[in-house]
């Protein structure tokens, strides 16, 4: 049987009842199989990225400002394989009406595979440690708040000016 992991997910949603999808996720999450859920950080919300080009120079119809996101950020002790647990991760999107129009749309569910014990992987479907996680202040904040020990003091110094606030438990 596989050894144990300690693999951190980021939550996120901005659609719909955002704190419910959350807390359905959470939920979901402690049911995978040979998983378990060791700890969750406090709900945050932050303003929704909107780095994706778009607009008329891009040819594409202009997109509404975004609603703000609801986030955070599960520990939990795994004997899938990361391929299985993103896997399980995509199937709960789905089942929460996840769809994917364009780069950083609006979400009912947004699951990320920030880590993955100490593993890197690099391959088409799936890169841990997840690529952006650094400059994130959604992912940075509340995973510091849970593991301390994986987040610095310069990580946190360069996203401190994105807006970002402590709501309370899942």
């Amino acid at each position: 049987m596989r050894d144990r992991v300690v693999a951190y997910v980021a939550l996120g949603a901005n659609l719909g009842d955002a704190h419910s999808a959350l807390q359905h996720a959470l939920a979901a999450l402690e049911k995978l199989p040979l998983t378990e859920v060791l700890a969750c950080s406090l709900v945050y919300r932050t303003a929704a990225l909107d780095d994706a080009p778009f607009g008329i120079d891009c040819k594409q119809p202009e997109r509404p400002q975004s609603p703000d996101y609801l986030n955070a950020v599960a520990a939990l002790q795994t004997r899938l394989s990361a391929p299985a647990l993103l896997a399980a991760l995509q199937g709960i999107e789905t089942a929460a009406g996840r769809q994917r129009p364009y780069r950083n749309a609006p979400r009912t569910l947004d699951l990320d595979l920030l880590l993955y014990g100490s593993a890197r992987i690099d391959s088409p479907s799936l890169t841990v440690p997840h690529p952006r996680m650094g400059q994130r202040a959604f992912v940075l904040v509340p995973l510091a708040e849970i593991a301390p020990q994986l987040v610095n003091p310069a990580q946190l110094a360069a996203v401190q000016d994105q807006r970002i606030e402590a709501l309370g438990p899942l």
